[in-house]
């Protein structure tokens, strides 16, 4: 491969991973969770981007497999469910988070300077892609901590979604032709079967307590 079209294409990664990073951060701020959904598809989109060029670059097939599961998947099938949740439960805004919105930026913003500082001594193993590993720890540090501020399980679900993502943007980061097929297929279909299983529990949670604030769960008793 010539060192022309490879540096173009790590520059590519680089702005693609850049942006994935300011959308994970948009869903630490914005409380209407239909706009969410969608920023997860946007996200969900320039992870397959970042795929479809690292296919390219390095002729795998199989990644473009993963771009195309990740398009079907995540930019289609997950959102259209997730938007048509919403609609059903007729609830559209996170209302109370733990954390309220100028201290979740401060703090996903801290997790983020500290995935870049847990990713420099390995830096040297990216393939394709500057600061790709870093972005990729951020996005995990980042959808942990949304899992456990937000109260309504609809944003806890994106937030376990863009972990995954974190997850694939590392491989393919650290790799170049991402993870083995078979290990993306399994991820895949065992993130549509949560999220399908979720989608029930939403329901459940709803009926029971007219609500999808999780914290409500602590009222179960044996």
């Amino acid at each position: 491969m010539d060192s022309t079209p490879a540096e173009t294409s790590s520059q590519l990664i680089t702005l693609l991973a850049s942006l994935m990073l300011v959308l994970q951060l948009l869903l630490a701020v914005q409380p209407m969770l239909i706009a969410n959904i969608r920023i997860f598809a946007l996200q969900s989109l320039l992870l397959a981007a970042i795929a479809a060029v690292v296919g390219s670059a390095y002729h795998a097939w199989h990644v473009y497999v993963l771009a195309v599961l990740t398009v079907a998947g995540k930019v289609i099938l997950l959102p259209w469910r997730l938007e048509r949740l919403v609609r059903q439960i007729k609830m559209e805004q996170e209302i109370h988070p733990f954390v309220n919105i100028p201290a979740s930026m401060l703090i996903c913003g801290a997790l983020t300077v500290l995935a870049y500082v847990v990713a420099r001594p390995i830096t040297s193993l990216e393939r394709l892609g500057s600061n790709t590993l870093a972005v990729a720890i951020a996005l995990l540090l980042t959808g942990f901590f949304l899992m456990i501020n937000r109260r309504k399980a609809i944003i806890q679900v994106l937030a376990l979604l863009t972990t995954e993502n974190g997850v694939m943007l590392a491989a393919i980061a650290l790799t170049t032709y991402g993870m083995p097929l078979v290990v993306e297929i399994g991820i895949f279909f065992d993130v549509v079967i949560a999220v399908m299983v979720l989608g029930i529990l939403v329901f459940r949670i709803r009926e029971t307590f007219a609500s999808m604030d999780v914290s409500k769960l602590n009222e179960l008793k044996w």
